[in-house]
């Protein structure tokens, strides 16, 4: 890092409470935001699109636009960005993660200010410096602005599937291992750490920690530190504060397996996996985990061991500027003998 201070743009208005959904309107008004461009997740429950549409008329505010976001591309942001009118105030993205980083893209696009509005806490990326979309079906990261505001109704999430649920402690818990594998390669090769972002990443993390329960105030807790992980990749610059050996593997997995899972859920179970290759962290992380049923839902599904194996193999080769726990030795071995002996993993795997 450069020895100049850090500034970067954060969320101006942020609300993570029961019914914020029903207020939509009256947080769009008090910035001036009526004429709204709205990108909603396909599939999302008509009944929670009702109620977003309401709460923006009830304010006198008005979806100039509305797009089905089934898809999340540099395709389907580039054709929304050339519709966008002239006129619309701001864009809203309601729902999962493809209608978000549609939404948070075409706003950098247009330098237009964007609501990031989820409807379930899976991961981080509603409030982080990139979107994630597909450019000619190859996944890639985008760089994005921070949305301008993020709206959290805490009882909408918790109507969600509970895996969404287990994938976002899944997503949270990463965070420990990635600090740690951050501050590896700091030892190893040199490369900076910024210790506010990793302050920061951690902080957020003990806190729902203390209170992994599944209500209104465990979603509150859970959402305010994957919006401020997000934070934390963009003062540092870096995907280093929240990524590490354990989203390498994730990756790997979503290239190699024949049925991907979601990406809280990979990314939580390789987290345990690195916290034991790493020595540290582990009883935190498993506790976590055991108070949120997360192992359960694990279980009812479990992974395949090879193509775990064979993850952690090309996981290095995912990101070869990344220095991990897994570029320090070959861990494939101590990998094999967990998922076999490993009480909490045994189970969560098959032949």
């Amino acid at each position: 890092m450069s020895g100049g201070r850090t500034q970067v743009g954060i969320p101006t208005f942020v609300r993570i409470k029961p019914g914020a959904l029903d207020r939509l309107g009256l947080y769009a008004s008090r910035h001036a935001h009526r004429r709204i461009a709205l990108i909603v997740s396909e599939g999302l429950p008509a009944a929670i699109v009702a109620r977003a549409e309401d709460a923006l008329k009830a304010e006198g505010a008005t979806a100039v636009h509305r797009i089905d976001a089934g898809e999340a591309s540099f395709e389907a942001a580039s054709d929304l960005f050339a519709a966008l009118p002239r006129d619309a105030d701001a864009l809203i993205g309601l729902g999962g993660g493809k209608a978000l980083d549609v939404a948070k893209y075409v706003a950098f696009l247009v330098g237009k200010p964007s609501y990031a509005v989820p409807t379930s806490l899976s991961n981080d990326g509603f409030c982080s410096p990139q979107s994630s979309l597909t450019l000619r079906g190859d996944r890639r990261s985008l760089p994005a602005a921070l949305p301008f505001a993020v709206v959290v109704d805490t009882t909408v999430c918790l109507g969600a599937p509970r895996p969404l649920w287990w994938s976002g402690v899944g997503d949270l818990a990463a965070k420990v291992t990635a600090v740690k594998d951050w501050k590896l390669s700091y030892h190893a090769t040199g490369e900076p750490v910024d210790d506010f972002a990793a302050l920061l990443s951690d902080a957020t993390v003990s806190q729902f920690f203390a209170r992994p329960t599944h209500d209104d105030e465990g979603m509150r807790l859970l959402g305010t530190a994957l919006m401020l992980n997000g934070i934390a990749m963009a003062v540092c610059g870096s995907s280093r504060p929240a990524s590490g050996a354990e989203h390498l593997i994730s990756h790997a997995l979503d290239a190699g397996s024949q049925r991907p899972r979601l990406h809280g859920l990979q990314v939580g179970v390789a987290t345990y996996l690195v916290s034991r290759l790493q020595g540290e962290g582990t009883a935190r992380i498993a506790d976590a985990f055991d108070r949120t049923g997360f192992w359960d839902g694990i279980r009812a599904d479990p992974f395949v061991t090879s193509e775990w194996l064979d993850a952690v193999r090309r996981a290095p080769r995912i990101n070869p500027g990344r220095y991990t726990i897994l570029s320090s030795r070959d861990c494939l071995a101590e990998v094999r003998d967990l998922i076999a002996t490993d009480d909490r993993l045994k189970p969560c795997f098959i032949p």
